[in-house]
Parts: C-alpha cells; sequence; structure tokens
C-alpha cells in the first residue's frame, strides 16, 4: 500500500516539489500503477504461444558485406584527419 509518506519520501528524493493539494491524488495514482504491475506479474509466462502473439518470424536479416566509399573521398571535407580518421576537438 502506498502511503503520503511514500510518496513524500520519493519526491524528496528526486528531488521534486509536490504540493500538499496533490499528494493525495498521486498517491492513489501510485498505488493504481503498482496494482497494475502486480496485475501483469500475475500473467503466466510460461504458455505456449505467448512469446509470438504476432506471428512473427525472424525479422532480423544476415549482415552483408557491401563495397564502401573510399576513404579520401569521404575524409575530403574533413577539417582536420590524421591516418585515415576524423580528428575531434577535446573539448576538457
Amino acid at each position: 500500500m502506498v502511503t503520503r509518506e511514500d510518496v513524500e519520501n520519493i519526491a524528496l528524493l528526486s528531488k521534486l516539489f509536490v504540493p500538499e493539494e496533490e499528494l493525495d491524488s498521486l498517491t492513489q495514482s501510485m498505488q493504481e500503477i503498482i496494482n497494475f504491475a502486480d496485475e501483469i506479474n500475475k500473467a503466466d509466462a510460461d504458455e505456449e504461444g505467448f512469446d509470438n502473439i504476432n506471428n512473427l518470424s525472424n525479422v532480423f536479416h544476415e549482415d552483408e558485406v557491401v563495397e564502401s566509399y573510399p576513404v579520401e573521398e569521404i575524409l575530403k571535407n574533413a577539417p582536420e584527419q590524421a591516418e585515415d580518421h576524423f580528428l575531434v576537438r577535446n573539448r576538457e
């Protein structure tokens, strides 16, 4: 059971200001969220067919090596480069 004190502690830890008049509704909302999560946790995830409810097959494809642009062409507009790499300024 979520209490007003729980909500106040969470707000304090989160460095959030919760107006006094919103504490009751926020407490109720948080309890509803927890009740919903508890309901989801009761679901039997071991049931056959639960895993593929949309009947999707493998949507991934094999990696394929393809020709790329020449390094010189990729780097030709780089303001700074060295040894076939872009040089990036350190912002420290």
